[in-house]
């Protein structure tokens, strides 16, 4: 049988539009045929529910680059090690989808179509079981952390450092997933917000965000001593070893895996200009100015440009971070690192490659978690 991706697309636009039925569907039929799975899940569904359809959608979208395919789908195999998944749970999940794209799609549903997602269902099954055995010898599903110091910032962002019990190696640019004792089985994304020490501490930049159970958790009322568990380091954005200079976009806590990435690039003994343009709505939400001011200090290639744009009466730049960012010269022969909203990333990416910037010289990185 050989792989169909414009069948698995077309098939898959259908459902696009009604994502949280579809959704809803296939975790009703999951748990109605397999019981005992709805214990590894989380009481309430529907962030789980967008995570599903988002990792859904992009490994549909990816089918046609398989490189880009293969490295997502092993990071999601290593990644569904902490939730203690193993080979008979694929088949429950493949059965449980396959039903749910014949459902929404039955006015244009085909044997075809059905073999087409059954092979594409088993690449990527294959693909997550085999990383996922390879990485059980090396690395724990799961890493438990000691929270060594919370540094309340503002009412609502904590800068929290931990300490796995065992080594993390990770890239800078990567994220991990925390859950925490207060909520059993849910599990949110942080960005490390540093390079690799060799004290294997790790900082997190935590926004609380109303409703959100684990970024709430961990600003109000988590203290030093207090044990969170870890997942494995995920995500796509890293340092690229390059020549150019470097402007890095910062949209609040989305300054987290940039700095990671910056503190690599100081310490690699490269000196390229950077360029650090990190934007909030008010200056009290520039959490992390005092330690950017240091960096700044140590090493003078390095500028860094806090911006604030719901504040009249703040005298520094004031702006949108894609109107600052072009009132600069052309970024066009640098290396760009952008993370923050979605909003203003999406925005920011397009006004790059317009300005002339080739998207591969454009590094971001979706995560799946609380905003």
């Amino acid at each position: 049988m050989t792989l169909n991706p414009r069948l698995v697309k077309e098939s898959f636009s259908v459902i696009e539009p009604v994502a949280g039925k579809a959704a809803a569907f296939f975790y009703g039929r999951l748990f109605a045929e397999n019981p005992r799975l709805r214990a590894m899940f989380p009481p309430a569904m529907d962030m789980q529910r967008d995570r599903l359809f988002s990792a859904l959608t992009r490994i549909v979208w990816l089918l046609d680059s398989p490189d880009g395919l293969a490295a997502y789908l092993g990071q999601l195999g290593r990644d569904h090690r902490k939730y203690g998944v193993v080979d008979e749970h694929y088949t429950a999940v493949g059965n449980a989808l396959v039903a749910t794209i014949k459902h929404f799609a039955a006015d244009m549903w085909t044997d075809e179509i059905e073999s087409a997602w059954v092979e594409a269902y088993g690449l990527a099954s294959s693909a997550m079981i085999e990383a996922a055995a390879a990485d059980a010898g090396v690395s724990p599903p799961w890493w438990l952390g000691e929270v060594v110091d919370h540094d309340r910032r503002t009412r609502d962002i904590a800068v929290i450092t931990v300490r796995p019990a065992q080594r993390l190696e990770f890239t800078p640019g990567q994220y991990v997933t925390v859950q925490t004792a207060r909520w059993p089985r849910v599990w949110r994304t942080f960005s490390i917000a540093n390079a690799p020490r060799d004290d294997n501490t790790i900082r997190l930049h935590v926004r609380a965000i109303p409703g959100g159970w684990v970024s709430s958790a961990l600003v109000q009322h988590t203290r030093i001593g207090d044990q969170i568990l870890l997942g494995p380091p995920v995500g796509t954005m890293a340092p690229v070893e390059s020549d150019r200079d470097i402007l890095f976009v910062a949209g609040g806590t989305g300054l987290a895996p940039l700095k990671a990435i910056i503190e690599h690039v100081i310490a690699s003994g490269r000196r390229p200009n950077i360029h650090l343009i990190f934007g909030a709505r008010r200056s009290a939400e520039l959490y992390d100015m005092h330690d950017l001011i240091r960096m700044e200090s140590s090493f003078p290639w390095l500028r860094v440009l806090p911006v604030v744009s719901d504040e009249q009466a703040y005298d520094g730049m004031r702006g949108r971070l894609p109107d600052v960012m072009e009132r600069f010269h052309s970024w066009a022969e640098h290396e760009v690192y952008v993370c923050g909203p979605g909003s203003m990333v999406n925005e920011t990416v397009q006004r790059l490659q317009m300005s002339g910037v080739p998207l591969c010289r454009i590094h971001r990185d979706t995560i799946q978690g609380e905003p």
